[in-house]
């Protein structure tokens, strides 16, 4: 499925509360999302700075690029390490099998893309339990904190469904 044109302007909108660069620390994403909740990271950034604050991701969505750039894969130990192929602006079946598959993997996990992970926010969405936190950067603001309920799925959904 490829993003037309006409949504990418929607997608630059915050799917849930967004947390500024400068004031992310653990006590203020603690606030979003209970102890006990899954959490999810898509991006690189995103799951470095979670595991430089002392959080560890439960699934990590990340392509070891940042804004087009090579970088580091996040340093922490996972369970399980899954692979997909998602080119840019698309939303492959093969990525949307291996987030399905990481959900019912033992913890922590780990999925390398191999393309781009931006768009899989939607996906994670859908499939993720309600409750459980999706978190993913964006673009020189901060750190945007999704809670995962049935009007985010809903919404996320009917996305992916005017995706081609």
């Amino acid at each position: 499925m490829h993003l037309p044109e006409n949504l990418r302007d929607q997608l630059k909108e915050p799917f849930g509360i967004l947390i500024k660069n400068s004031e992310i620390t653990k006590q203020s994403i603690s606030k979003y999302s209970a102890q006990d909740s899954l959490v999810i990271t898509v991006g690189d950034a995103t799951t470095d700075k979670l595991i430089e604050l002392g959080i560890t991701p439960s699934v990590q969505i990340v392509d070891g690029l940042e804004k087009r750039a090579k970088r580091t894969p996040p340093s922490v130990k996972v369970t399980t390490n899954l692979t997909c192929n998602n080119p840019a602006a698309q939303i492959t079946q093969e990525s949307m099998d291996a987030i399905k598959l990481a959900f019912s993997s033992p913890k922590p996990v780990r999925i390398t893309v191999v393309g781009e992970e931006d768009l899989l926010v939607l996906p994670v969405c859908v499939l993720a339990a309600e409750d459980s936190i999706v978190m993913y950067g964006q673009p020189n603001e901060g750190l945007v904190i999704v809670k995962i309920t049935l009007e985010i799925k809903n919404k996320a959904q009917s996305i992916i469904d005017l995706m081609r």
